[in-house]
């Protein structure tokens, strides 16, 4: 079925529809699917098109992380960290806060 979700969110981008929340989408399925380095440039897309979507930054910190690229990943969460605190989205500043206190 995952597979077949991959397709369907692939086969919307570019189109009227395409957007963060749909790169947002086909990054998260991707790295479901253990495709992190697919998830990673879908979820840095999600971000060109909405820089302010902490979910995102979230994400695209752990597809960085599967990578084995921790100052991506760190990067990725000290972005969504500042955009989160410009929100008010605590529960996002504390989850992507804690990520990067493990990183080291």
């Amino acid at each position: 079925m995952n597979d077949a979700l991959i397709a369907n969110l692939r086969a919307q981008c570019g189109g009227p529809r395409d957007g963060a929340l749909l790169r947002f989408s086909l990054g998260n399925a991707l790295l479901a699917a253990g495709d992190a380095a697919s998830a990673a440039a879908e979820l840095k897309q999600a971000v060109v098109f909405d820089p302010a979507y902490s979910a995102a930054w979230k994400l695209l910190g752990k597809a960085c992380l599967a990578l084995e690229d921790k100052p991506g990943a760190a990067e990725a969460w000290r972005q969504g960290i500042a955009v989160a605190q410009a929100r008010g989205d605590k529960q996002a500043e504390k989850e992507m806060t804690v990520f990067l206190r493990r990183l080291g």
